[in-house]
């Protein structure tokens, strides 16, 4: 009898030791996203002439939002046909090299996580930004698996803290704010509903310049992100919670919604047409 007891406790340690090590390395790979090996080739594109070529990029090796990423792709391609774009859509860092990034009117970072590209290939990134170029990230591009600083500053202008984890879904109003560029704001709602993961970052953009094109009642969420050992992520942003906002870096633009958890966002008309406006915005030069 007591050989079966000790069995059975050290089959219940080990499976405990295998969950804790499983959830240890999800979080590891949340925050820093797994090391792989980065795509150098640069590939073959033929660019149209007259089109407005963007640029659709869904690498990940943080989290990777796979029923989001899965639906936006149709989306963009709808759009691309709807403005006639020409839309290149890669899950390769090839693609990041001066002369090919220099012919593209906008790049999007669509729920990319983790470090995605190496640091030859995030220069060519800003070089292209400040040289006139539109960077646009969708969701978990704003998380911080990134470690990249530029693109912590002056795609985002905030640092993430986390995401709720008791209610990771919530329905909220997101409100529209005065936005003056007439492309942006264009046939936007005042208001809508919309569930989705909320993120919470520890300062409001807007603090260092961004312009917030809607924002959540971020008290009428719960934003409570503490498990575990964690238990300093209990806090929001307040009542002004931005969910969308956009600025100018040099000669160039960056645009960032923390909307696009998962699929419900590609079937919310407004939320596309957020992201319509965004690359016209970016687009026009």
């Amino acid at each position: 009898m007591k050989k079966i007891l000790k069995i059975v406790l050290w089959t219940i340690l080990a499976l405990v030791v295998l969950a804790g090590g499983a959830l240890g390395l999800f979080i590891y790979k949340v925050k820093n996203g797994f090391p792989v090996s980065y795509e150098t080739d640069a590939p073959n594109i033929t660019f149209p002439d007259n089109q407005p070529a963007i640029l659709l990029f869904s690498k990940t090796t943080g989290f990777r939002h796979g029923e989001s990423i899965d639906a936006s792709k149709p989306v963009f391609a709808d759009l691309a046909k709807k403005n006639n774009w020409f839309l290149y859509e890669t899950e390769s860092g090839g693609v990041f090299n001066t002369p090919q990034l220099s012919k593209f009117s906008a790049v999007v970072f669509n729920n990319s996580t983790g470090e995605v590209i190496n640091d030859t290939q995030k220069r060519a990134l800003e070089d292209y930004v400040k040289n006139g170029g539109t960077l646009i990230g969708i969701h978990g591009a704003g998380d911080d698996s990134h470690h990249w600083d530029w693109y912590e500053h002056n795609l985002l202008g905030a640092k993430f803290s986390h995401h709720p984890i008791k209610q990771q879904f919530q329905e909220a109003t997101v409100t529209l704010q005065t936005v003056s560029d007439t492309i942006l704001g264009s046939q936007l709602p005042p208001q809508y509903k919309h569930t989705d993961e909320w993120y919470v970052f520890f300062e409001n953009p807007k603090n260092k310049g961004f312009k917030i094109i809607y924002n959540i009642n971020g008290d009428e969420i719960s934003p409570d992100g503490n498990m575990l050992w964690m238990k300093d992520k209990n806090f929001g942003m307040g009542k002004d919670h931005p969910v969308a906002w956009y600025n100018t870096i040099e000669k160039g633009k960056t645009f960032y919604t923390s909307i696009g958890h998962d699929s419900r966002a590609w079937k919310n008309e407004n939320v596309v047409k957020l992201i319509e406006n965004a690359l016209n915005w970016g687009i026009k030069k």
